[in-house]
């Protein structure tokens, strides 16, 4: 009797000791999954936070490269005497923009464009308004009151009939009558210049466009 008492009582130290040996087992396991998981956590944000460093390092770049206008006149061509711009920015701001050119032909605007589908104006607009509609691909026409009344009326005729086109008065530009379109600028002495239809054609919703098919209705009508 009482060596069966002895395996009895020997039978059950023995499962004991098994169950604190898996329990052992399973908290080293756990210990271990522990580690892995934190140092793979680890290395993860580091890798992220390398790769985010170099993201806005690039972007801080990028934005210094963005916000570096330079500009080249045409010297000879169809083009002859067109100024061109590049760097525009294109963040849609409130208030006054301060313009590396005028009339602005490009950069920060106002989130609403001026309506640009053949729409002629009598009073001079506000250029962020008329900047936003060139990014849509619009050609702006700017006159002075220096300008003959006869090319008025052609060029005023030529917008009526052209869809993404806007025409207004502008009394600080120093030419009678201006060309404008998303980075481009052309001074014109008379509506029957050549330039004249070649601007139209290349220009009016041409590659220069940053936001192509974009509307010219439904913005700011005056």
């Amino acid at each position: 009797m009482g060596s069966k008492g002895s395996k009895t009582k020997g039978t059950a130290a023995e499962r004991r000791a098994k169950i604190e040996e898996l329990r052992r087992k399973e908290k080293a396991r756990e210990r271990r999954y522990r580690i892995l998981t934190i140092t793979s956590v680890t290395v993860i944000v580091a890798g992220l936070a390398v790769g985010g460093y170099f993201l806005v390092d690039a972007g801080d770049k990028n934005e210094k490269k963005q916000t570096k206008v330079t500009s080249q006149t045409v010297r000879s061509g169809t083009f002859k005497g067109m100024t061109s711009w590049k760097g525009l920015t294109q963040t849609h701001v409130q208030g006054k923009v301060k313009y590396a050119m005028s009339p602005p032909v490009g950069g920060d605007h106002n989130q609403v464009w001026q309506n640009c589908s053949g729409d002629v104006y009598n009073k001079p607009l506000e250029n962020e308004h008329a900047v936003h509609s060139l990014e849509h691909g619009a050609v702006w026409v700017t006159y002075t009151d220096k300008a003959p009344a006869k090319d008025v009326a052609a060029l005023k005729a030529r917008v009526e009939k052209t869809q993404y086109s806007l025409m207004s008065p502008y009394p600080d530009q120093k030419s009678p009558l201006m060309l404008n379109a998303w980075g481009h600028q052309l001074k014109i002495d008379k509506a029957s210049d050549p330039r004249v239809a070649e601007f139209f054609k290349k220009f009016v919703q041409g590659d220069q466009t940053p936001e192509p098919g974009a509307a010219c209705t439904g913005g700011k009508p005056s």
